[in-house]
């Protein structure tokens, strides 16, 4: 019987506002205890993720431990815990939605042995708070209730730790019920795990960091900034239109001084502004940090500033007050802040004599962060010496008005400075990516496939699904040695005479049932990464390289989009969607199929498939397959050429795909080449992306996953403009047409790399394309801008992308509901699917993130023990695609590296040029036009840069501790560089990419192979790059565990 209570809530919504919400409660009997000692799982159905049989105890961490010891509580080592629904609650009310979701996570990931127990919903558990009973004291009366009830329900069989950070509780509960313990986290920590030191070090911290806050708080001296205003004054003055809501953005070149707001929600609509809010300054910035949700007070227009166009190398602000900046932009000032999005950051200590400068008893030393956009964080510590050459986990607890710097905690060490692997958990840190290897409770949810038990296809799905194995001819198009085979291609002739076009998706979610531990996991992951050396997969390799990579010769299960087209137009009769069985009779490379197009048919003796044919078998199967490839480029060349009518561009994008070795090291670096078959197969994936955009779109109008494409603001191709007119050209933004009608006019035959630059410049400029879900938006924002199709989504890689799972799971749920059957494809709402967008676009983003900062690792660790004086290949040709006031940015389309190049350095001097193209340092002074820049010295020497100029390009390093290398470009000729090796200047790009990882991987093996003191071989399992095994990369050097820690310095050099 269910009993009915009222409840009054709070809560915040995304945008910030505060809802007074009155609930109908309903308490229950029984609930979900989720103990393997519970008497009746029946009655509480305990069909979830239970608690481990072996623990000696029960943790029941009170609600201010959820809060602030929740790092802690995230060790594999600490067992048998259970959160109560009143501390996860307070999590969620009052530490934000960051740290509420790192809590449903931790109780959702199978590795951790904690359970979630709803006691507000349990009829025995539930205690009505009290008239004039302060909050805290009532959500610690009743999670301690609760734990009186759950030991009785076990039976009284295991004790119950509840561990609390209120004394009076420990005073009042300590004794009251025999089996039920009430004590500090720290006594538990040092009487049950007195030997677990990390968590020691990470609880002092997290302690220390808190004592600290309080004492300031205390103290009287002066403001540095002032206070925040109230979430409702902030709320009214958003519905004004006084105040504005976006988020915060910190320019990386400028962050001491410039950052910019982007306007979000309602702000967007209504605040009559066309470009971004400038905020000028660190007061001005109010405590807030990269990438939290602000409310901005635009400043009188004659206090309006504009960006610097200058380059910057420091951005101090002594130096920035002297140069000229562009035109005045709204600028204005943060107010309030409504979403903190702080995070893990990656600092770095100081070094050795700049801890002296600061004392022996320095406790508060200033950490450096890795990423330019975040504050040094204050953090107290008596052992910065002893890391002063690591790589440190730091977590911001809070940033007082009374203090310039915000003030934080310690929690890990990552690894040495410049060592290759400590750089790498750097860069996955910093984009919040996680590499744990797959738990045991996912993987047992994996289908098997060994020699001695071989994978089957059941006589059931061989029933239930269209045959294909022996009707189609089916094959795949992929890189060299790639795993991952999402998708194939089939055509045909039907008996009609019309063609029949087939493209054929792994059918991940036959393996991947919704909710369940591996789906979890890959909704986490939300998308495979890519890094220069390695790669992180969204699922174990018996699904993304074996049962569901579509393999040539053997059976899989897929998901079919097939059309019936029109023989001689092309154009679509009829569509067909459903599950089917395919056997892939050919698993052909790039290079091999578009051989076969060309005509040069002795290509077939690199195919695996034709050589243990006959030769008369032989003809004619390889006659089948070059119709077959023929044909699907005819309609591959129709389907481009009608989206090109619509105005689909062609950008220039750099697109790498990872080639693997037999031991999944890293073989090659595959940037996309200029070959017809690409073009083919990815029409055709657009195609079937389109078609089934437009089938779950139909089915499901306001919970279907589709992916928008926004028209980029015209400001933003101001300099693509600028630069196709310094060359004669003109470019229409007007719409994606006549951008794509300009672009493809844009054409120097004296020199390619113009039209490469622009097509680059116009990818600057465009939107980012986002998931959305159909609920959330008007149809008339569906459409996708660049690839000029009015519904998109993604459906063909669901071995990488979650999103395509979502679309697998509402296209088979519309084939249900089409033939009216139960569909048994649990759906999201609008409001989760929504959610679950969000996720997947904020992990898309580290995606290529990770992926860019791992290649500029590897391009300075290349160039970084190289002589730039006398290395032939720190010397290359430049090509210039932007001026500056104070120099130019160059493209090398060798190494496709994009840098500055400065033409006055930090002494004042300006570069000179002599007749025979050397270039020199002298006095003099620059001059910057729109598409060129002069540099003339004191002696009335001059030489013009302009842009698109070809020249000579010196390659190095700059070396730096608290931040990633970076590399630094110098000309030292205005004429284009000839190489004195004439073959090297016709290597691609691609050749060079590839020789650089492999050559920084060896030289880090060879490094690591001389310190070994024994000399043992690399473990294989070491070098296994596709998921990383045994210890995190996150786990504390053994060397160092028993240290505490110390902070870093003033230097910020950038």
């Amino acid at each position: 019987m269910l009993q009915k209570r009222e409840k009054v809530l709070l809560l915040r919504t995304f945008q910030g506002r505060t809802l007074r919400i009155v609930r109908e409660h309903y308490l229950r009997p029984s609930v979900p205890c989720n103990s393997p000692l519970c008497p009746q799982p029946a009655a509480c159905l305990n069909d979830g993720k239970l608690l481990s049989a072996e623990v000696t105890h029960y943790v029941i961490p009170d609600w201010k431990v959820v809060q602030d010891y929740l790092e802690v509580l995230e060790f594999p080592e600490l067992k048998g815990i259970i959160f109560m629904q009143t501390a996860c609650q307070a999590v969620q009310h009052q530490r934000g939605r960051r740290q509420y979701n790192k809590l449903r996570n931790l109780l959702k990931d199978a590795r951790h042995d904690c359970v979630l127990f709803a006691n507000e919903f349990q009829q025995h558990c539930y205690l009505p708070r009290e008239k004039g009973e302060a909050m805290e004291k009532w959500q610690t009366r009743s999670i301690y209730n609760s734990a009186v009830w759950y030991y009785h329900h076990c039976g009284d069989r295991m004790p119950i730790v509840m561990v609390t950070e209120d004394e009076e509780a420990i005073l009042q509960y300590g004794s009251e019920t025999e089996g039920v313990f009430v004590i500090s986290f720290k006594n538990y920590l040092d009487n049950f795990w007195p030997d677990l030191k990390a968590a020691h070090e990470l609880c002092d911290s997290i302690l220390q960091s808190r004592r600290e806050r309080e004492n300031e708080s205390q103290e009287t001296h002066g403001k540095e900034y002032p206070e925040h205003l109230p979430l409702e004054v902030l709320e009214a003055g958003i519905k004004s239109g006084r105040y504005i809501q976006g988020i915060l953005n910190v320019n990386k070149h400028r962050a001491q001084i410039e950052a910019f707001v982007r306007l979000q929600g309602a702000s967007s609509k209504d605040s009559g502004l066309l470009s971004d809010i400038l905020i000028h300054g660190t007061k001005a910035r109010n405590r807030s940090i990269h990438g939290d949700v602000v409310v901005v007070e635009l400043l009188p227009k004659n206090e309006w500033k504009g960006r610097t166009a200058a380059l910057c190398e420091n951005d101090s602000e002594d130096k920035a007050a002297g140069e000229s900046p562009s035109e005045p932009m709204p600028t204005g000032r943060v107010v309030g802040i409504l979403q903190k999005n702080w995070r893990d950051y990656v600092v770095t200590f100081p070094s050795k004599e700049e801890v002296q400068s600061q004392g022996k008893n320095a406790q508060k030393i200033l950490v450096t962060p890795w990423d330019y956009r975040i504050p040094k964080i204050r953090i107290s510590t008596q052992q910065a010496e002893a890391l002063q050459d690591f790589r440190v986990v730091v977590r911001i607890d809070s940033w007082e008005t009374t203090s310039v710097y915000p003030n934080g905690h310690f929690v890990r060490v990552l690894g040495r400075i410049g060592d290759l692997e400590g750089e790498i958990a750097t860069i996955l840190v910093e984009n919040s990516i996680s590499v744990v290897p797959f738990s045991e409770a996912q993987m047992c949810e994996m289908p098997v496939n060994t020699p001695e038990n071989p994978w089957k296809v059941s006589p059931k799905e061989e029933r239930e699904r269209k045959d294909l194995r022996n009707t189609h001819l089916v094959f795949s198009i992929d890189p060299k040695g790639c795993e991952d085979v999402d998708d194939t291609l089939s055509v045909r002739t039907l008996n009609n005479g019309n063609l029949e076009l087939g493209v054929h998706i792994a059918d991940v979610t036959h393996f991947v049932a919704p909710n369940s531990y591996i789906d979890i996991e890959a909704r986490t992951r939300a998308t495979t990464y890519y890094l220069a050396d390695r790669r992180f997969d969204m699922l174990p390799s018996i699904l993304s390289a074996d049962l569901c990579s579509l393999l040539g010769g053997v059976d899989r299960y897929a998901v079919s989009v097939m059309w019936e087209l029109d023989k001689t137009s092309y154009e679509i009769k009829k569509v067909w969607y459903g599950r089917t069985i395919i056997r892939s009779a050919y698993k052909l490379f790039y290079e091999a199929a578009q051989e076969l197009l060309d005509g040069n048919f002795s290509i077939a003796d690199d195919i695996p498939e034709f050589k243990a044919l006959e030769e008369q078998s032989r003809q004619a199967k390889l006659d089948e397959l070059v119709w077959a490839i023929g044909k699907l480029t005819d309609i591959a060349r129709h389907i481009r050429a009608k989206r090109d009518r619509c105005g689909a561009l062609e950008l220039e994008g750099v697109e790498v795909r990872v080639q693997l070795d037999d031991k999944k090291n890293i073989h090659d670096l595959i940037p996309k080449q200029p070959l017809e078959v690409h073009e083919t197969v990815a029409e055709c994936m657009i195609l079937a992306n389109h078609w089934v955009a437009k089938k779950i779109w139909e089915s499901f109008p306001h919970q279907a996953l589709l992916r928008q494409h926004p028209p980029p603001h015209q400001e933003f191709f101001s300099e693509l403009r600028e630069c196709a007119k310094a060359k004669g050209f003109f470019i229409d933004t007007r719409s994606n047409k006549t951008l794509a009608d300009s672009l493809d006019s844009a054409n120097d035959p004296s020199d390619p790399m113009v039209n490469k630059l622009l097509r680059s410049m116009a990818t600057q400029a465009m939107s980012n394309a986002l998931y959305f879900s159909t609920g959330s938006c008007a149809e008339e924002e569906f459409h996708h801008y660049g690839l000029a199709l009015d519904k998109y989504t993604h459906f063909t890689s669901p071995i990488r992308r979650y999103s395509d799972i979502v679309v697998h799971r509402l296209l088979m749920a519309a084939i249900s509901k089409d033939k009216k059957m139960e569909m048994k494809e649990s759906l999201f709402s609008n409001k989760d699917l929504e959610e679950l967008c969000r996720h997947i676009n904020n992990r898309n983003r580290a995606a290529q993130h990770s992926q860019k900062q791992s290649t500029e690792l590897f391009q300075c660790m290349y160039f970084k023990d190289r002589d730039p004086e006398t290395e032939e290949r720190c010397m290359a040709d430049g090509v210039i695609y932007s001026i500056r006031t104070n120099g130019v940015l160059v493209f090398i389309p060798r190494f496709g590296i994009k840098g500055a190049a400065y033409l006055k350095n930090k002494d004042g001097l300006v570069i000179s040029c002599d007749p025979e193209g050397s270039s020199e340092w002298k006095p003099g002074s620059l001059q910057r036009s729109q598409n060129k820049i002069t540099s003339t010295t004191a002696g009335g020497q001059s030489v013009t840069f302009h842009l698109f100029d070809h020249v000579t390009v010196k390659i190095s390093v700059q070396a730096l501790r608290c931040h990633s290398d970076t590399i630094r470009l110098e000309i030292i000729s205005n004429k284009p560089y000839m190489t004195p090796n004439p073959e090297l200047c016709h290597q691609s790009s691609l050749l060079l990419r590839s020789e650089l990882v492999k050559e920084v991987t060896r030289s880090v093996e060879e490094a690591q192979l001389a310190q070994e003191v024994k000399g043992k071989v690399l473990q294989e399992e070491y070098q296994e790059f596709c998921q990383t095994k045994g210890r995190s990369l996150y786990t504390l050097l053994e060397e160092i565990r028993d240290l505490a820690l110390l902070d870093v310095s003033d230097s910020y050099v950038m």
